[in-house]
């Protein structure tokens, strides 16, 4: 199956499957190996205020943190945004994207490009900018990442197979659970395989990478730091909401693990409560400043706590958004991403299906 490839394009099913951080694992272990690497992510999102999205956000995370030059990287081709696309629809836009990105891809100077694809497969189909349209333009093989669901994902991924045909270079599967990750080893892959969809990658769901660091919910909720200002490193795992009695409370606060906890700046109650159990970060809505007594157990205890002017359950949103679009900025978790791709990609196997132990060589 061996082909050689001076490009890869990284794709996905759906949206938040995990490419950037696949991306990141592949990059560092070829630069480590001393290939000249260059990333490229021709279809960018915007809002319509011109403002990068979070999703876009990571290509200036992994050209900082692999320290690529500005030769090894390229900005999009092409921004979404409403506007783009009303200019599309009533084609008031008719350019040639196809020979747009040709261009694009041939003017990277390097060994080896990773294109990271649109979010899903489909998006990007008004201006043939689609993972599968993308692939057929500059002649290159796909690598399709893709979270764990349910043992029915086989039948997703055969599917996708029938669309890409055989550009479809592998599959890498993310976010496994624990409890799954024998059946995905003895179902899912040999009968993947057996169809020819390598699975390069079974890679188990990491609670480090699912969290966000206090710091990141601070910035998103434009929080006032009350107490300590040096813990704002720490992340969380999970949102819980304190709006119960304190006894009731108590007893739920137990069965989590390094969470953070919104509450009314007035629940004295629960915000002792929290400070008592695995909490993280502490976020008081109300415009109540939390007493002496709070501050003091909190700094004694290392436990920032966020004031915010939000309301709870417009507190309790950005926070639930900021879990369920988790960046990869901090560098315990690139530290987690390289390590987690070491041990579960097969790096062996993807370099002999791109020939890329030519290109060391040469």
């Amino acid at each position: 199956m061996a082909q050689s490839a001076k490009h890869l394009l990284v794709g996905s099913i759906e949206a938040d499957s995990g490419k950037s951080t696949t991306i990141l694992g592949i990059i560092h272990r070829l630069v480590q190996q001393g290939m000249e690497v260059a990333y490229c992510k021709p279809l960018g999102a915007s809002d319509d205020d011109g403002l990068i999205k979070m999703s876009d956000q990571n290509v200036d995370f992994l050209a900082d943190n692999l320290s690529l030059s500005k030769k090894q990287l390229h900005s999009p081709l092409l921004s979404l945004s409403n506007e783009v696309i009303t200019k599309r629809l009533t084609e008031e836009d008719s350019q040639d994207y196809n020979q747009q990105l040709r261009d694009y891809v041939s003017g990277i100077d390097s060994s080896f490009t990773l294109i990271e694809g649109p979010t899903t497969l489909w998006e990007g189909s008004l201006f043939e900018l689609s993972v599968g349209e993308m692939a057929a333009t500059i002649d290159a093989p796909i690598l399709l990442v893709t979270r764990y669901n349910s043992l029915s994902l086989a039948a997703n991924l055969l599917n996708t197979k029938q669309s890409l045909g055989d550009r479809l270079l592998g599959v890498v599967i993310n976010d496994i659970p624990e409890t799954e990750l024998s059946q995905v080893e003895k179902f899912v892959k040999p009968y993947l395989e057996k169809r020819d969809i390598p699975v390069l990658g079974a890679i188990p769901k990491d609670r480090l990478l699912n969290s966000v660091s206090v710091r990141e919910l601070s910035k998103r909720l434009n929080a006032k730091v009350m107490c300590c200002q040096d813990r704002l490193d720490l992340m969380v795992e999970g949102l819980t909401i304190g709006a119960m009695n304190v006894n009731s409370a108590l007893e739920y606060f137990r069965q989590k693990n390094n969470m953070v906890v919104v509450t009314g700046g007035d629940r004295t109650d629960l915000q002792m409560a929290a400070l008592e159990t695995s909490t993280n970060c502490l976020i008081l809505t109300g415009h109540v400043p939390p007493t002496s007594m709070i501050l003091s157990r909190a700094e004694d205890l290392e436990i920032p706590i966020l004031a915010v002017d939000f309301d709870t359950l417009t507190t309790v949103e950005i926070v639930d958004a900021a879990f369920s679009r988790v960046p990869i900025s901090e560098p315990i978790k690139v530290k987690k991403v390289v390590q987690l791709m070491e041990e579960y990609f097969d790096f062996e196997r993807f370099m002999d299906y791109l020939d890329l132990e030519t290109a060391l060589t040469v």
